[in-house]
């Protein structure tokens, strides 16, 4: 009788032990698929704000080489011209810098010396600027290629640039309003707004 029983007990002790062993692995295999849910979810997000940041960075770039074919038609000041080039140099995308810091902006800046140096009647003024970015960009130090453009200096450098030209286009157009109202000032004005995009969103995810 006690062999039967202590078979029972034997064979209940296994069962249990087998239950509470699915028990331990049912609960480590939820752990290891919301552990892959939260990874995934992270790296959804992760992707989504680098992509952001990119998108951003082509309308910044694209809204900055706006301003300067307009500045011709609106503000003829040096100052937002210049700006405009520093402005260029810290937001354009990682790959076209990296292309115009490669033997294709070598090419592009050597034909651009030697027309301005032995031909500068056949030298357009139009194309004095966009030389000057492709010189700066392919003689920069790696410093400011690399270190300045990727941290959140060039970030700040993008922000205050954006706010002068937007404070100094203000008082040309003689007035906040007339910047919004004006037929000639318009143009400018979304320009400018477009600039500030790409470093509040890096300045905010930095932040985050």
């Amino acid at each position: 009788m006690d062999k039967v029983l202590g078979g029972k007990r034997s064979y209940l002790a296994m069962k249990t032990d087998y239950a509470a062993a699915n028990e331990l692995i049912t609960s480590d295999l939820k752990d290891v698929g919301n552990a892959v849910k939260k990874l995934a979810n992270h790296a959804v997000k992760l992707g989504g704000l680098g992509f952001g940041t990119s998108f951003l960075k082509w309308v910044a770039a694209v809204a900055a080489i706006y301003l300067l074919i307009l500045d011709r038609t609106n503000w003829k000041t040096n100052i937002l011209t210049s700006l405009l080039i520093p402005y260029i140099f810290l937001s354009l995308p990682s790959w076209l810098f990296s292309l115009l810091r490669g033997e294709l902006g070598k090419w592009i800046a050597i034909i651009a010396v030697v027309l301005r140096l032995f031909f500068p009647r056949h030298f357009p003024d139009w194309l004095e600027l966009p030389g000057a970015l492709i010189l700066l960009i392919v003689v920069a130090p790696s410093f400011f290629a690399v270190t300045i453009r990727g941290s959140i200096v060039g970030v700040f450098i993008c922000l205050a640039i954006g706010c002068y030209l937007l404070q100094e286009h203000i008082r040309a157009s003689g007035g906040f309003r007339n910047s919004f109202t004006k037929s000639n000032g318009i143009s400018n004005s979304i320009g400018i707004l477009l600039l500030f995009l790409y470093p509040v969103w890096a300045l905010v995810l930095f932040l985050l």
